[in-house]
């Protein structure tokens, strides 16, 4: 059987003109994805992931998150804790019951100066967080007020 199948999979990516063996190709989908494997995929794909590394990082087989995907199955509950924290995400945010709300970035020139700081080497950028948390800490020190912390009289 193993030959016929080996065949047929020849075939198939010949008639889909897609490589054999190649990473993280599966055979494409014959049924549109339900909302919520619609929505795991873009929290998958927005945390720069495949299925199959997905998979690896949550122990099953890259075909369960395919069926996830799918909606044709939903993830075990043991797995969600693993699979938010995979994608960056709350439960909620994977289950789909909570709005994911942007990030909001740094405005104005801190946002400048960290993008381009995030182009640097990375020792560089070690460096540039080390004087940062410095300076946050020394100001936090001698402006407790600012930051929540009243001093007690």
């Amino acid at each position: 059987m193993g030959k016929y199948y080996d065949i047929f999979h020849n075939m198939q990516a010949v008639l889909w003109d897609v490589k054999v063996n190649s990473a993280g190709m599966g055979r494409p989908a014959t049924k549109p994805r339900s909302p919520q494997g619609r929505h795991l995929a873009s929290l998958r794909e927005a945390a720069g992931l495949t299925q199959q590394q997905l998979a690896s990082r949550l122990g099953v087989d890259q075909s369960t998150v395919a069926l996830w995907e799918r909606g044709d199955t939903v993830p075990r509950s043991d797995l969600l804790p693993v699979m938010a924290k995979t994608l960056h995400v709350t439960i909620e945010q994977v289950l789909g019951v909570a709005k994911i709300k942007p990030k909001r970035p740094a405005a104005g020139r801190l946002q400048a100066v960290l993008e381009a700081a995030a182009k640097l080497p990375r020792r560089q950028q070690q460096k540039i967080a080390e004087m940062a948390e410095g300076f946050i800490a020394l100001h936090q020190k001698s402006h407790p007020a600012v930051n929540g912390h009243a001093k007690a009289a």
